[in-house]
């Protein structure tokens, strides 16, 4: 491995969640100057939500950069080699580089990983390639490997990727900042000073439990409050709606004014080139929906205008196994003429605040291990009666949405019936 390169000079960025953003390495800082992380700036960190906190304007660049900040603050606790600090520092500023417009609303449509191709960017011919490639012809793959949770040092993908890792950290008390709640704040300064390596797993000393307890109470409190708002979810169908609609009306061999030639990859058979991909950003998509707003056809326009303009669809509680009363809506939907495939739907988001360790399960948690005064490892939740409260309880929520402007009296009497 060649021997990292100092800057003349650290770099430093402000921010205002961590108030500094303190640059060494040269490869750090080629990284950030190169255009697959610059296109960071252009796909928003939280999506639709800013149609519920208009603050929400913020980026996955001052994401990956707050990322890679707390991150250099763990390293510097840990007696690790260059090495492994250059593979935490690189790993935690690219995690995120692979995030496609609108993120997850894009991926449920097209059927996209933004791991799966933050590892293709990183290991695929990018600037991002050559820059890591430069540390050692190896260090691509190493950089990747964490990203896919599959490198040999657990400790190090645990700093990138577990329960309390620098990205939640960074999401929660950046995503608390721009949308302008308290529910994301927690000590953070507490919870570095505490860390601690036992058997190559990060750990928290005991005396920072409550610390942790904030923690975790923040994220519960952030999904329902902020990540899981029903109004962000109603914008996040509108745009799943276009998609959906400008793909059917390709398939159909529908006119487009314009033809959305960057889209049409996405639309044909998904084999997306690397390129193509990384063209992709929320400028594009958002002057498509732009121009779509002007289209003949009624569904793809009307939807578009909702979105563009905030005039979202209305929203209720739904039993989910109320088939009843979905079959009767659908029915009365094709009655009056309202297609209900793009005008009704069903959401269900669901989160699971913290889990202890489950073996072969789906999705395996590392547990979050406190070092008790005799040395002795506690999982968290058998010393936190908070935490053991809510761990392992995934909740629900459960609503329908629908355009309360477009349906007539009958299906409201329906609908206020329930």
């Amino acid at each position: 491995m060649t021997a990292p390169i100092l800057l003349e000079e650290e770099k430093v960025f402000k921010d205002p969640v961590h108030k500094y953003v303190h640059v060494r390495y040269k490869v750090i800082w080629d990284l950030i100057n190169t255009p697959e992380f610059q296109r960071l700036r252009r796909i928003r960190q939280l999506g639709t939500s800013l149609y519920t906190f208009h603050g929400a304007e913020h980026s996955r660049f001052n994401h990956s950069l707050g990322v890679y900040e707390i991150m250099r603050r763990m390293v510097t606790k840990f007696d690790l080699s260059i090495d492994e600090v250059l593979l935490c520092l690189c790993s935690a500023l690219l995690h995120d580089v692979g995030h496609g417009p609108f993120s997850h609303s894009f991926e449920k449509v097209f059927k996209t990983d933004h791991e799966v191709w933050t590892q293709k960017i990183i290991e695929g011919n990018t600037e991002i390639n050559r820059v890591l490639t430069e540390i050692s012809p190896d260090f691509p793959k190493k950089v990747s490997e964490v990203i896919g949770k599959t490198y040999p040092n657990k400790m190090v993908v645990s700093l990138v990727t577990s329960q309390i890792d620098a990205d939640r950290m960074d999401y929660l008390l950046r995503d608390a900042y721009y949308t302008g709640v308290n529910y994301g704040n927690f000590d953070i300064e507490r919870i570095l000073r505490l860390m601690r390596i036992v058997d190559e797993q990060v750990v928290i000393k005991y005396s920072g439990m409550h610390a942790v307890e904030d923690y975790i109470l923040s994220r519960y409190q952030m999904y329902w409050q902020v990540y899981f708002h029903p109004v962000t979810r109603s914008a996040e169908v509108i745009l799943r709606k276009i998609f959906n609609r400008a793909k059917e009306l390709y398939h159909e061999d529908y006119t487009f004014r314009i033809f959305p030639e960057p889209m049409l990859p996405f639309f044909k058979d998904g084999k997306i080139s690397l390129r193509q991909y990384l063209d992709f950003d929320e400028a594009t998509v958002l002057y498509y929906i732009q121009e779509w707003c002007r289209e003949k056809d009624r569904i793809l326009s009307d939807l578009c205008k909702r979105f563009l303009h905030r005039r979202l669809f209305k929203y209720i509680e739904y039993d989910p196994n109320d088939y009843r009363m979905w079959s009767d809506l659908e029915a009365l939907f094709y009655k009056e003429g309202i297609d209900p495939r793009y005008y009704l739907e069903f959401d269900s988001p669901s989160d699971l605040p913290y889990d202890f360790y489950r073996t072969g399960e789906e999705e395996e948690r590392m547990p979050i291990l406190l070092l008790m005064p005799n040395g002795d490892l506690e999982e968290l939740s058998r010393k936190s009666d908070i935490v053991q409260a809510i761990s392992g309880k995934r909740r629900f929520d459960h609503k329908l949405y629908y355009p309360e402007d477009m349906v007539s009296d009958e299906i409201r009497k329906r609908i206020g019936g329930k």
